[in-house]
C-alpha cells in the first residue's frame, strides 16, 4: 500500500512538470525578462545587460532543476522578480526547449 502512495505521488509530481509549457514560457519571458536579456524571440537588441537565454540554455549545468532554483532566488544583478510556481515551470521549459533540452 505505501508503495502504491509513493508510485501516485511521484506521478503526479512527474505530471506537474509535464504540464509546464515552453510557449507559456515564451510569453513570462518576453513580459518579465526581455528589458534585460536576449529571450529568444524577436530580433536580438544590443545594450541588454543580462545573457541570453539561448547561451544560459546551453551551458552544461543549466537543467530544470537548476533554473527553478535560481529563478525562485533572488540575485544581486537582477529585479526582485515575484514568479508564481507556474511561471516559474513555464519558464524554465521554454529555457530548456531553446537549448534542445526540452521534452521530446
Amino acid at each position: 500500500m505505501l508503495k502504491g502512495l509513493i508510485a501516485g505521488l511521484a506521478m503526479c509530481a512527474a505530471a506537474g512538470v509535464a504540464l509546464a509549457e515552453p510557449a507559456d514560457g515564451r510569453k513570462v519571458a518576453q513580459a518579465q525578462c526581455a528589458q534585460c536579456h536576449d529571450v529568444g524571440v524577436g530580433p536580438a537588441a544590443a545594450g541588454r545587460e543580462g545573457p541570453s537565454f539561448a547561451d544560459i540554455a546551453k551551458m552544461p549545468s543549466t537543467t530544470e532543476l537548476s533554473l527553478k532554483v535560481f529563478l525562485r532566488s533572488s540575485h544581486r544583478n537582477m529585479p526582485n522578480l515575484i514568479l508564481t510556481a507556474d511561471e516559474v515551470d513555464a519558464l524554465a521549459a521554454w529555457i530548456l526547449e531553446l537549448g534542445g533540452k526540452g521534452r521530446s
